[in-house]
């Protein structure tokens, strides 16, 4: 009888030694299966490639233009025709050119650059 005393003494000992070393396992496990905070890497800046368009020219830049690749000169009907301009939008844009001495009036009705 005496001996197992002992003997389930010593199974209730080694069963604590279990539990306490299952408890300390559970608790590890729980800690691994906790979400980390993973640190995302931040996104580095893209550079975005930028194509320069070529500017448009103004009104005024546009009949400047035609007048100057005209070797013998431009009438008003040709710039309207070209440019797709009203007539008075034509006549007030090369008024404004000769004011700026860019153009000049040769025959009537005729503009060359100046």
């Amino acid at each position: 009888m005496k001996q197992i005393k002992k003997d389930l003494k010593a199974v209730a000992k080694d069963l604590k030694t279990l539990t306490q070393k299952t408890d300390k396992m559970i608790r590890r496990l729980e800690k691994l299966e906790k979400p980390q905070v993973v640190k995302k890497p931040k996104a580095k800046a893209v550079k975005k490639v930028v194509v320069k368009k070529p500017a448009k020219l103004s009104a005024s830049g546009t009949v400047l233009a035609i007048i100057k690749r005209s070797r013998k000169g431009v009438d008003a009907a040709a710039l309207k025709k070209k440019t797709g301009f009203e007539d008075k939008k034509v006549r007030d844009i090369t008024y404004r050119l000769r004011k700026q001495r860019k153009i000049q009036k040769d025959r009537k009705g005729l503009y060359v650059k100046a």
